[in-house]
């Protein structure tokens, strides 16, 4: 159905499953993509063949978010690449903190600001004494101990943890305190869900194991 014609209760979609989320920012890349290469519409098979997975996958993921296509056309790219943006973004956007300034953290910081999107990172912490009130790609790096007071008067929502493992947990209760409501932890120590707060891990060494595994003979 065209964009303009979704429904309010569409465009604050809570419940989607996790998954789902997740192929729906990795369809809006391809998408994109697509468009820049000049196409204007695209079938479920193609969406598939260009991320590996089904095209029963896709026109589940796609029929879960209301929309769908023509048999003889297949989806419009763009109004299915405004439709993910409404469905997953916020109008306004929202703040981000990267907590560790290592090589890891400059490069959100780097990537994130280059592609202008609707996640905005505004602050960086550390401890580092070298790399306080220095600023990164147009962020500013304050103490860790500043962390409370700068996320609340930012109204910072998102917190990348980026620190050494062993003070991952000190840090999710700063940003809990804070009032952080979602928190990407990409260090190698799992961390214990907090109330309110949604959680996301990403374990580099485990991905690294994952592909070592298909690949040895």
């Amino acid at each position: 159905m065209p964009v303009n014609k979704i429904t309010n209760d569409l465009l604050t979609m809570k419940n989607l499953p996790d998954k789902t989320v997740e192929r729906l920012s990795q369809y809006r890349r391809s998408l994109n993509n697509q468009l820049v290469k000049g196409k204007t519409h695209i079938f479920s098979h193609e969406i598939a063949n260009l991320l590996h997975i089904t095209p029963v996958q896709v026109r589940r993921d796609i029929m879960l978010i209301g929309y769908s296509g023509t048999l003889r056309k297949g989806y419009d790219i763009k109004e299915m690449v405004d439709l993910i943006g409404k469905i997953i973004d916020t109008e306004e956007g929202q703040k981000i903190a990267v907590i560790g300034m290592g090589n890891l953290g400059k490069a959100f910081i780097h990537y994130l600001q280059e592609k202008r999107s609707k996640l905005n990172i505004v602050a960086a912490f550390d401890i580092n004494p070298e790399k306080i009130n220095k600023t990164y790609a147009g962020v500013k790096c304050y103490h860790f101990d500043q962390l409370v007071e700068i996320v609340r008067s930012e109204n910072i929502s998102i917190g990348i943890i980026t620190t050494p493992p062993e003070v991952v947990s000190q840090i999710a209760d700063k940003l809990n305190e804070a009032g952080i409501k979602g928190i990407l932890n990409f260090t190698p120590k799992p961390l214990s869900a907090r109330e309110g707060i949604y959680l996301e891990e990403y374990d580099m060494i485990t991905s690294l194991e994952k592909v070592a595994y298909f690949v040895k003979s």
